[in-house]
């Protein structure tokens, strides 16, 4: 029975650690869109910055990629933006949508106005 419970110890410390399949920590509990489900691309932004994730809820960006931001969060004075990468440095993956900090990037052009402001939901910072 004690070689069972080590076994499982053992095993329970090697398996990684993820985020994937939880509910993370809310950034904001609202942001600005361009519409009410967020699904328009407020502005075209190009990456000044390399950017590493620090968690499942956000994107890593490539000095140089272009990002389609689709919202702002609005608590955290507008740090935050969420959107996803369209560059050749994914290849052939499905592009991802994530929040990064505003402050890597620099608005190339802007598409649409973000007048809309949306609640945020438990889906905005789910990680899966």
């Amino acid at each position: 029975m004690l070689c069972k419970i080590f076994l499982f110890l053992s095993l329970w410390f090697l398996l990684p650690n993820s985020d994937a399949g939880r509910q993370m920590p809310k950034l904001s509990a609202r942001k600005r869109c361009a519409d009410s489900e967020c699904s328009y691309a407020i502005l075209i932004a190009r990456a000044i910055q390399d950017y590493n994730p620090a968690d499942c809820r956000f994107i890593s960006i490539r000095q140089g990629q272009l990002v389609y931001v689709y919202a702002m969060l609005q608590d955290t004075g507008n740090l935050f933006w969420a959107g996803s990468v369209q560059d050749s440095y994914y290849g052939g993956q499905e592009a991802r949508i994530g929040h990064f900090p505003s402050t890597v990037v620099e608005e190339v052009q802007a598409l649409e106005p973000a007048n809309t402001e949306v609640k945020t939901t438990k889906w905005d910072f789910y990680c899966n």
